[in-house]
């Protein structure tokens, strides 16, 4: 492991090789890994025992980031997982149900379930620039971190930076923008403090 770590860190200290690897490993009109990279992603990513990624899941998990799924964790039919811009972790006994969308970097603790259609997501465009496009101002990112024993309702929307504890439920539909504390049940658009546990 601390040889594939050694690696990854050399390859992203020199900005040629980086950009050389990239265009062997991304296809820049898709936006995701070329086909022989997915065909091989399953030699570089770890996933623990018993976790299962169904076939029909998009897995955008170029080998320069770190992508881990724990013992026993599962990513459900059309979900897309990116570790492009950030490494994803994802803990032992972990459900990221069926639609979701995780953007790294992010960590997902243990025992964690993700209904249906959520997005987690560390990216964001920047666009305070309004002498240049969208799309020519770049990105950012800023970790996500969920805690362990989390349950997330369907079409919620985690944005970038934010922290939920342990032991929290977010309510379907939530977007939550702001640290959510352990203990603690959140819901609405911003989501707000509903309930202590």
């Amino acid at each position: 492991m601390k040889d594939k770590e050694d690696i990854r860190q050399g390859l992203k200290a020199s900005p040629k090789i980086k950009r050389f690897l990239d265009y062997l490993i991304m296809n820049q009109r898709d936006a995701r890994p070329r086909w022989y990279v997915r065909l091989l992603a399953p030699l570089y990513q770890h996933r623990g025992s018993g976790s299962k990624v169904y076939w029909s899941a998009r897995m955008d998990t170029p080998p320069y980031r770190r992508f881990w799924l724990g013992k026993h964790s599962v990513i459900e039919s059309f979900c897309c997982i990116n570790n492009a811009v950030g490494d994803v972790t994802i803990g032992d006994y972990t459900r990221i149900g069926i639609h979701c969308t995780v953007i790294g970097p992010v960590c997902i603790g243990n025992h964690v379930n993700l209904a249906q259609g959520i997005t987690v997501t560390a990216l964001n465009h920047n666009f305070n620039d309004t002498t240049k496009r969208i799309d020519e101002q770049g990105i950012s990112t800023k970790p996500i971190v969920i805690g362990d024993d989390v349950w997330i309702g369907a079409n919620a929307v985690i944005l970038p930076g934010v922290t939920i504890g342990s032991h929290c439920v977010v309510a379907a539909g939530a977007v939550v923008t702001k640290d959510v504390p352990d203990n603690t049940v959140v819901g609405g658009v911003p989501a707000k403090v509903l309930k202590t546990l």
